[in-house]
């Protein structure tokens, strides 16, 4: 299992192998991808579970007490495993059934027959796909808080693993979808992979650029996917008036580089936070987590939505120290980073 002991350094630890119940399987992970998002977060010691306490019924942040304290054990959400026991009451899963789902960075994990068998990927597909669920599902979830409409200009800024899928998937949703990232592989792949339009912000002007190729209206939505308050504004520059933007990037700290004053005032702009612990209002009663995990699933097994290119390191779980100090200081030289786990 990997621990975050401290601020900035992941460990792998012993964790004691739990024993199998009637109804559940065990399951030898396979592949575990880091999120350099959300992981980093917690990695790096920013994450307001590790400064604040969040109070779960009143839905605030306190200071005092924290949720979270270092060590943080077994943090990670991307997953895919293979069944190496079952209890003795199962029939739904067998032995050498591939599991996508969420258990954190260890080497197996024990799972009841129903969520299991609820999860089972195709053994025909690349099984690397299955650890894109969960942020398959936050990437869907950003789509369905856009609302986005047949021939509409969407714009994507951040070019990292989810934007990588929500630009995908806003393709599929039959947008025209204009990327933004500062790194030119990720522009590269975003184009292989079927974007449209890719721009530099180094180049500067983005909201410009944009409104001349929308005859001066601007993006019908923009999908912030970076984390970054100076992307943010500049998203909020780009959209047209009195239309959305879109943020699921997790932001750090205070919102330095928003200029609230000036577009985001004059024209009417909506800034929607697409968070993946819950959907939008009006689609309550249709969509929840499992049906957008179960979605991306779908669809990359269908080969709709192009995963496994977004994977640009493997390494064995013996080297997730290194993995997350790579992503940590040199963020450009990666893209998806994978765990691999050898059977016990």
């Amino acid at each position: 299992m990997v621990s975050f002991t401290s601020s900035r350094v992941a460990e792998v630890v012993q964790e004691d192998r739990q024993p199998l119940g009637a109804d559940q399987v065990r399951i030898h992970t396979l592949f575990s991808g880091i999120s350099a998002g959300t992981e980093l977060t917690a990695y790096r010691g920013s994450n307001p579970y590790l400064n604040k306490r969040w109070d779960e019924d009143r839905r605030l942040f306190v200071d005092g007490s924290t949720s979270f304290e270092y060590p943080v054990n077994g943090w990670g959400y991307e997953e895919v495993g293979e069944v190496v026991e079952i209890g003795s009451d199962v029939t739904r899963v067998k032995v050498g059934d591939r599991i996508w789902g969420t258990w954190g960075h260890r080497s197996e994990t024990i799972q009841t027959e129903a969520r299991a068998a609820d999860r089972i990927l195709s053994p025909t597909v690349d099984p690397r796909i299955g650890i894109f669920s969960q942020i398959g599902a936050i990437a869907l979830n950003v789509i369905l808080d856009a609302d986005i409409h047949v021939g509409e200009t969407v714009v994507v800024f951040g070019l990292g693993v989810p934007g990588q899928i929500v630009a995908q998937l806003a393709r599929l949703n039959g947008a025209h979808v204009i990327g933004v990232d500062g790194i030119a592989a990720r522009r590269d792949l975003a184009l292989k992979l079927g974007i449209h339009e890719v721009l530099d912000p180094a180049d500067g002007e983005v909201a410009e650029r944009v409104r001349a190729k929308t005859g001066g209206r601007g993006a019908d939505v923009c999908l912030e996917v970076t984390g970054n308050y100076h992307a943010m504004h500049e998203a909020i520059r780009t959209v047209a008036y009195s239309s959305r933007v879109c943020v699921a990037g997790f932001m750090q700290g205070e919102g330095k580089g928003l200029r609230l004053g000036e577009e985001f005032h004059h024209n009417r702009v909506a800034v929607i936070a697409s968070q993946i612990s819950g959907v939008a209002p009006a689609l309550q009663h249709r969509w929840n987590e499992y049906r957008l995990a179960s979605t991306a699933m779908r669809l990359a097994e269908e080969g709709k939505l192009n995963l496994a290119d977004l994977i640009s390191h493997e390494l064995p779980v013996e080297e997730a120290g290194f993995a997350f100090t790579m992503l940590d200081t040199k963020p450009q030289e990666a893209l998806q980073v994978v765990l691999t786990f050898e059977e016990n």
